[in-house]
């Protein structure tokens, strides 16, 4: 029976969430600092499309962003005053 209700609570882990949990623990400092510029061009392509704030929440672009604005906070601004300027950004008219 113990094996049973220890199998049963691996199981009501979401897949989606184990993914991203491994797949986060798999990068280094410098691979998330390498991606920066994928990031906040991903950021901007999801504001440009539309995307509702809450929807970019849950992105890996945003989940990464906040990862290193986390571990080096003199260094990246958070996601959200990143979100705040790209939108900006991207609702001015072109002069």
């Amino acid at each position: 029976m113990e094996g049973s209700a220890s199998g049963h609570g691996s199981a009501a882990i979401p897949p989606i969430a184990t993914l991203r949990m491994s797949s986060a623990a798999k990068l280094t400092i410098g691979e998330l600092e390498a991606g920066y510029p994928s990031y906040c061009k991903a950021l901007r392509l999801l504001i440009r499309n539309g995307r509702s704030f809450e929807a970019i929440q849950r992105t890996v672009c945003w989940e990464r962003l906040s990862l290193l604005q986390k571990c080096l906070p003199s260094r990246y601004k958070s996601p959200d005053y990143l979100y705040a300027l790209l939108k900006r950004d991207v609702e001015q008219p072109a002069v």
